[in-house]
Parts: C-alpha cells; structure tokens; sequence
C-alpha cells in the first residue's frame, strides 16, 4: 500500500529535499498496524461472505439446477477466494514491514506497560475531574 503524495500549500513538485521526501513516504509501524488491522477485518468479512455463498449453493446431488445461477455463484465464490488471497499477502507485507520496523527495539516488559497505563489513567481521570470543576464554577457563575 503506498502513502497519499504530500500537498505542498504551492510548492512545485520535487521542491522537498530527497531525504524529506524519502521521510514523507515512509509509513511508521503504528500506521501499518491500523493497516494491518483493517485487513484483518476484511478477511473476516470476506470469509463471511465466502461461508454465505457456499451455504447458498445446492450441491448438484441430482436435483436440476439452472447452471447460470450456479456458474454466477461459482464466479463470486471464485472472485471473493481471489480477493481473499490478495488480502492475506498484503497482510504478510504490513507483518513483515512491522517486524523489520522492530527488530532493534527492546521488548517492554509487561509490568512496565500495566505501570505507564495506570499513570496515564490517574492523569486522564485528574484532568476529567478539573474540567468538571471548572464547569461547575462557570456553571455557578451563571
């Protein structure tokens, strides 16, 4: 997946430097994350649907069947494997995108993470706890 190009606000093209441009195409591992993520979710709705057509289709077990029904619901399921398939190699590129975006980071342990997340916690509840005073106060202003 590449990037949207940068809008210079009147900037010719070509007017960044070559590292600057090389930065802005550069997408960062939280990105590819999201990215990751939303293909994921399209795998499982493509699965979804995948599932959907094959409980939808009779099997020819001596019964007529109109073959252009049959042929356009062969086409669909042979589209959606298709698609399937695109999106399983485009998630292996964002996992190996992210994975070499990480191998000279050090792990956090877990313990740190739970600490870091009840400090922004207790910060995120004293700054919800001051807007309401002042909404009080302004409240009682009036």
């Amino acid at each position: 997946m590449s990037t949207p190009p940068l809008a210079g606000a009147g900037m010719p093209p070509g007017a960044f430097s070559g590292t600057q441009a090389q930065a802005a195409r550069e997408v960062n591992t939280a990105s590819l994350c999201r990215i990751g993520q939303e293909t994921v979710q399209d795998i499982v709705f493509r699965t979804m649907e995948i599932f959907q057509l094959l409980r939808n289709m009779q099997l020819p077990n001596g019964v007529t069947y109109h073959t252009g029904t049959y042929q356009d619901r062969l086409g669909k399921l042979q589209e959606h494997l298709r698609q399937l398939s695109i999106l399983f190699r485009k998630l292996r590129l964002v996992y190996d995108k992210c994975n070499e975006n990480c191998a000279g980071l050090d792990p956090v342990p877990m313990e740190k993470l739970k600490q870091k997340n009840q400090q922004l916690k207790q910060i995120m509840d004293q700054l919800r706890n001051l807007i309401w005073d002042i909404n009080a106060m302004l409240a009682m202003r009036n």
